[in-house]
C-alpha cells in the first residue's frame, strides 16, 4: 500500500469527522487536496465560481445539519475571498473548517507573488486558527481545530502550504477520538437556586429567546405555563418558538411587531433565554435582568445583569421549571396578549387597499403567497435588507421550516449562496432563497452553480431595483437617496439563457401560478418579481434619536408592516408607510 501524503491525510481526517463536501474554487497550492478529494469517494468536492460562496455554503450546511461543514480557498486571492461567509458562520455558530493553502513554505515572508498572512487574517473570525509548517503536525493539528470548531460552534481555520500538502505523511500514530456532538451545560445548584428566588419573588415574568432555544420549545413553554410569563423573540429565535405558543406576543427589534417591547420593559424579572440581543435601545434599564447562555463571553455583554447563568436553555430549565412556585395570576400575561392583538389589529388596519391589483407588486404580497405555497418543511435563506424584514413578518415558523439568514453578521449577498449549502444536504427538501435585487447580482455567478450541480433551488428575487433597506437607512437619518439605484436585466431571461427555468413576474394576478410552476420544477428556477419600490416599512415617528443601520431607533415601535399569518385576527398583506 502506498504511503499516504498529507493531503490525502487531512482529508481522511475530515471524512472520519462526519464532513461529506468542501466547498472551494480549485487552484495552485489546493490543488494537492482537491486530487486527494478526487480520490475519496466518501467525500465530494463542490466547485462553486466564488469562495465567498463557498464559506457560506459551508455555514449553511453547518446550520441545517448541526454538523461540521468545509470550505477552502488557494493561497493569496482565493483564501481571502472566504473572510466574508467565515465572520458570517463563525457569528452564526456554525462549526466550520475552513482550508487556506499558502504560498511554499520557504518563501513566507519574503514578499512572494500571492502572499497573504492568514494566521493574521482570520484571527477575529475564528475559534482556532494554525498553520501546518511541518508534517508531523498532522494529524493532531487538525483535530483540534476541528474540536474547536464543533465544541465552541464556530469556525477553525487551518492555513497549509502547497508543499507541504504533497510531502509524505507521517507514520501513523494512534489515531485520537474526534470530537463530533457538543454536550449540554447544566448550571451549578447554586445558581438555580438564585433564579429560583427571583421568579418566585417576582410578580411578572416575561421571557425573551433568542436561537439558544432551539430544542427547548417544549420546556420554554412548560415553564411560560407555570409562570403565567408572555414569551417574546429575537429575530434568530423565530423559527424555535414562535410556533405552537399560546403565550407569543412577537418580536422585538428593528424588525419587530407585536407587544413584545411593551411585556421586555413592564415585567418585574425579564429572563434572556439563548439570545446575543444586540440592540440596548429596546431593552429595559429599570428591571431585574437574568440572562441564560451556553456561551459565557455572551452573559453581560449587552445589558446590566441582575444573575448571570453559564448553561444550555433546556438543560436550565429542566432543573428549574419543577423548583418554581407555580402561579395563579394572569393579569401581566392577558393584559400583554391583548396589547399584542391590538397591535397587530393597527397594523391590519394600516395596510392598504386593492394589494392584488397593485403594480408594481406589494412585496408583502409576494411573501404573504410565498409562505402559504412553501412546503411545510421548507428551507428559506434571507437576504440582509428588506427580505429580513418580509421574512419575520410574513414566513410561519411551525417546526419544521428553517429560516437561514446573515442576522448577525448582516452580509449582503447571503441567500443564494446558503441555499446551495443547504440543497446539497437534502435534494429532495424544498430549498427557497428569498433574495434581493442587490444581494442576488453581486453573487450572481454562483447562480451557474445551481445549473452546474442540477440543484433545485427556487430563487425568488424581489427586485424593486434599489437597495430599499439603505435608503430607509437614509431617510431616517435626514438624507436624500443617493446611489441606491440599480439598473437590472431581465432576471429571468438571464436564467434561462443559463440553462434554468425562468419566468418573470409584473403584475399580482401572475404571481400565484408563477411560483406553483417553478416549486413544481425539478430543476433551479428563479421567478423574478417586480415590485414596489417605495414599499418601505417606514417608522411611523421618524426621531432625532434615530441612527442608521441595525440599532435604527430608540422608539419602542421602528418597523410597522404587515404581519402574514402569525395571527388569525391579522388580515394579511397589510402595511404602513407613513408619507413626510
Amino acid at each position: 500500500m502506498a504511503k499516504q501524503n498529507v493531503s490525502e491525510q487531512f482529508v481522511d481526517i475530515l471524512v472520519r469527522a462526519g464532513v461529506r463536501r468542501m466547498y472551494g474554487v480549485v487552484g495552485d497550492s489546493l490543488n494537492p487536496v482537491v486530487d486527494a478529494i478526487r480520490r475519496n469517494s466518501a467525500i465530494d468536492w463542490i466547485q462553486v465560481r466564488h469562495e465567498e460562496t463557498a464559506a457560506f455554503a459551508a455555514g449553511a450546511e453547518a446550520q441545517v445539519t448541526g454538523s461540521l461543514a468545509a470550505c477552502a480557498g488557494s493561497c493569496g486571492p482565493g483564501n481571502l475571498h472566504l473572510i466574508n461567509g467565515l465572520y458570517d458562520a463563525h457569528r452564526s455558530m456554525a462549526p466550520v473548517l475552513a482550508l487556506a493553502s499558502h504560498i511554499p513554505s520557504g518563501e513566507i515572508g519574503l514578499g512572494y507573488f500571492q502572499e497573504t498572512h492568514p494566521d493574521l487574517l482570520f484571527r477575529e473570525c475564528s475559534h482556532y486558527n494554525e498553520m501546518i509548517s511541518n508534517p508531523r503536525q498532522m494529524p493532531r493539528l487538525l483535530q483540534t481545530a476541528i474540536q474547536h470548531a464543533i465544541g465552541r460552534g464556530g469556525v477553525s481555520v487551518v492555513t497549509m502550504p502547497g508543499d507541504i500538502a504533497s510531502q509524505p505523511a507521517p507514520d501513523r500514530t494512534v489515531e485520537h477520538a474526534l470530537v463530533t456532538t457538543r454536550p449540554t451545560v447544566r448550571p451549578g445548584d447554586a445558581e438555580i437556586e438564585k433564579l429560583c428566588r427571583m421568579v418566585d419573588e417576582a410578580k411578572r415574568v416575561t421571557l425573551f429567546c433568542g436561537s439558544g432555544t432551539a430544542g427547548a420549545h417544549a420546556e420554554v413553554m412548560e415553564f411560560a405555563e407555570r409562570v403565567k410569563a408572555p414569551v417574546g423573540h429575537a429575530l434568530r429565535g423565530k423559527e424555535w418558538i414562535q410556533y405552537d405558543n399560546p403565550y407569543d406576543v412577537g418580536m422585538s427589534g428593528l424588525l419587530g411587531y407585536g407587544a413584545a417591547y411593551e411585556a421586555t420593559n413592564e415585567c418585574d424579572l425579564l429572563i434572556l433565554l439563548g439570545t446575543d440581543f444586540p440592540y440596548q435601545a429596546f431593552l429595559p434599564d429599570d428591571v431585574k435582568i437574568v440572562q441564560v447562555d451556553v456561551r459565557p463571553e455572551h452573559l453581560g455583554r449587552r445589558s446590566k445583569l441582575d444573575l448571570a447563568i453559564w448553561g444550555d436553555v433546556r438543560e436550565t430549565l429542566r432543573c428549574l421549571t419543577p423548583r418554581v412556585k407555580p402561579k395563579t395570576d394572569r393579569k401581566f400575561l392577558d393584559r400583554m396578549l391583548k396589547k399584542h392583538a391590538d397591535a397587530l389589529e393597527g397594523v391590519v388596519k394600516a395596510y392598504t387597499r386593492k394589494v392584488e391589483k397593485h403594480i408594481p407588486i406589494h412585496p408583502e404580497y409576494v411573501a404573504s403567497v410565498l409562505d402559504e405555497l412553501a412546503d411545510e418543511d421548507a428551507v428559506f435563506t434571507v437576504d440582509t435588507g428588506m427580505c429580513n424584514v418580509w421574512a419575520a413578518r410574513y414566513l410561519s415558523p411551525n417546526g419544521k421550516r428553517r429560516v437561514i439568514g446573515s442576522f448577525s453578521h448582516g452580509s449582503m449577498a447571503n441567500a443564494l449562496p446558503q441555499a446551495i449549502g443547504a440543497q446539497f444536504v437534502d435534494r429532495d427538501r424544498q430549498v427557497v432563497s428569498m433574495s434581493g435585487d442587490g444581494g442576488f447580482t453581486m453573487l450572481m455567478g454562483d447562480f451557474l452553480t445551481l445549473v452546474q450541480y442540477d440543484l433545485p433551488v427556487k430563487v425568488v428575487l424581489f427586485n424593486n431595483s434599489s437597495l430599499s433597506m439603505v435608503e430607509l437607512e437614509m431617510l431616517v437619518a435626514g438624507l436624500p437617496s443617493f446611489g441606491t439605484g440599480n439598473k437590472n436585466p431581465d432576471f429571468a431571461a438571464v436564467a434561462r439563457a443559463a440553462g434554468a427555468y425562468g419566468v418573470r413576474v409584473e403584475k399580482p394576478k401572475q404571481l400565484e401560478s408563477a411560483l406553483k410552476d417553478a416549486f413544481k420544477h425539478k430543476g433551479p428556477a428563479l421567478v423574478d418579481i417586480v415590485t414596489d419600490p417605495n414599499a418601505l416599512s417606514i417608522p411611523p415617528k421618524i426621531s432625532a434619536e434615530m441612527v442608521t443601520g441595525f440599532a435604527l431607533s430608540a422608539s419602542k415601535i421602528v418597523l410597522d408592516g404587515g404581519v402574514g399569518r402569525m395571527v388569525q385576527m391579522a388580515r394579511s398583506n397589510l402595511r404602513n408607510v407613513p408619507r413626510p
